[in-house]
């Protein structure tokens, strides 16, 4: 498979899995308020801190399983696993179980006070709403199976070209929303999930072979 290949398919099961979309009406409410500028910088920073987790769980994601005594194989199944419940729960239109439901406005009914742009972009717009334990799963996935440094540089060249993708759906976040409105946004949401089931079933199966070598025969 060539290199172009590769790194599609890697930007590809990353994208549907963080999903930046579902990031956009919690972007929108926690930046109600804030400036222009301030909001770009929200996107900016939020990106930064996506792009970050992928890069460093891609350079000690194999070195953490060997620590932790699990095998590739077993935490291929495991997270392929978790990342199969979060597509059925996308495709259900229900809510991420792997990640906050934190864009909730309080029972009050009061507004939320405006936040400093830099807090609100890490947490909780980067972590755990945009990339939560199912994206960070499936970051040490692929490094756990990486054989070479050309590999790993892979996952992060395409964990590079998702936070670009990330920052820009969410500086035209506004118009997005406005043109998809809520039924755009589930039916995006759901075809998210079919996608994402795709992507667990590979893992899983992978997983399995590691396992049982036998199944790749």
């Amino acid at each position: 498979m060539g290199l172009g290949m590769e790194i599609g398919k890697l930007i590809v099961a990353f994208l549907v899995l963080i999903n930046p979309f579902s990031a956009l009406s919690l972007y929108l409410d926690l930046t109600n308020g804030h400036s222009t500028k301030e909001r770009r910088k929200v996107a900016r920073t939020a990106a930064v801190a996506v792009f970050a987790v992928i890069a460093v769980f891609a350079l000690i994601g194999g070195a953490l399983l060997k620590v932790l005594g699990i095998s590739v194989g077993s935490f291929q199944v495991g997270g392929g696993i978790l990342v199969l419940l979060i597509a059925i729960s996308m495709m259900n239109g229900n809510d991420n179980p792997a990640k906050q439901n934190l864009g909730a406005q309080p029972e009050t009914g009061q507004a939320r006070p405006a936040r400093n742009a830099g807090a609100i972009a890490v947490v909780p717009i980067a972590i755990p709403i945009t990339i939560g334990p199912g994206g960070i799963s499936t970051v040490i996935i692929y490094a756990s199976a990486a054989k070479t440094y050309g590999d790993i540089a892979l996952i992060i060249a395409a964990g590079l070209v998702v936070s670009a993708i990330c920052y820009a759906i969410l500086i035209v976040a506004g118009k997005v929303s406005r043109r998809l409105g809520t039924t755009g946004l589930t039916i995006l949401n759901r075809i998210m999930g079919m996608m994402l089931a795709a992507v667990s079933v590979e893992i899983i199966v992978s997983g399995l072979k590691t396992i049982f070598p036998q199944l790749a025969g």
